[in-house]
């Protein structure tokens, strides 16, 4: 098979993330359009099962509409998850930057710090802070950063490493430029790249961690979350499916989606795995 039709199936993944994607993008931005008002506020008989009238996703225990609190706990894990990966890949970045630029001793001081913190249980160390601190969104926001950032440094720092070997980042040097200027203006562009494809897994992962603290009742009470509802509804699931069911099919589709958009990234950026480096 020709490198044009691989790259040709490599695109339904990735279209179908999008999709996903761009679902999610409109019930973040108009939950509030399309189910107005509390979503914890009781609305009908209790266990209405999914395609009820005016119910597409049933009622809860409570008589809560249950596709109220997927829309609206859409915002909520969201915003948890771009939250994580705004400061993990800010704090990772800079750390692996000046690790794999300012030479031995700080790279060796920088990793030790970074290796300590992937030698503990990441999700045993959220769980932890979330339960001595109080269980609020920038709590978790907080946990889970913690335990984000090493992957990130890691991944610049290899990367910095290769370039800074390169006879341009020489020539910058012989030129008078300080090394700040070199690391952020020259060095970090050629390696954004990777970090734009570390940052569309670390949501994923994101996602996954906060629904799990949710799930076993220290995440944000707040607002409602896709691991609170999936965890609600786990005591009734023989008669209740659907309240563990559906957030649960909403946390899956949502962690393929960014796994597949991150691979997508990975293929396209990669001259040598998507066929680019051309003659």
């Amino acid at each position: 098979m020709s490198n044009r039709s691989s790259r040709t199936l490599l695109t339904f993944p990735v279209l179908f993330g999008l999709a996903v994607l761009a679902l999610l993008i409109v019930c973040v931005v108009f939950a509030d359009l399309i189910y107005p008002g509390n979503p914890w506020r009781m609305v009908a008989r209790p266990n209405l099962p999914p395609l009820s009238p005016g119910f597409p996703a049933g009622t809860d225990m409570l008589g809560r509409d249950l596709a109220a609190g997927l829309v609206h706990g859409s915002r909520a894990t969201l915003a948890v998850a771009f939250s994580v990966v705004a400061f993990a890949v800010g704090f990772g970045t800079a750390v692996g930057l000046a690790a794999g630029y300012l030479g031995e001793l700080v790279d060796e001081s920088l990793m030790r710090v970074t290796e300590f913190f992937q030698t503990i249980p990441g999700f045993l160390l959220t769980i932890m802070i979330v339960a001595i601190l109080s269980p609020t969104r920038w709590t978790v926001i907080l946990a889970i950063t913690l335990i984000s950032w090493p992957p990130i440094v890691r991944v610049v720092r290899a990367e910095v490493l290769s370039l800074r070997r390169l006879d341009w980042v020489r020539a910058a040097r012989v030129s008078g430029l300080s090394h700040i200027r070199i690391a952020l203006l020259h060095v970090l562009p050629n390696v954004l790249p990777q970090i734009v494809v570390q940052a569309s897994l670390l949501l994923a992962s994101a996602i996954m961690i906060e629904s799990g603290i949710s799930f076993l009742g220290f995440g944000s009470r707040d607002a409602v979350s896709w691991g609170f509802l999936l965890g609600s509804g786990r005591t009734a699931f023989n008669v209740n499916w659907w309240l563990s069911t559906l957030p649960g099919i909403a946390i899956f589709l949502t962690v393929l989606a960014f796994n597949l958009l991150g691979d997508g990234l990975e293929r396209w950026l990669d001259p040598k795995r998507s066929g680019r480096s051309g003659t």
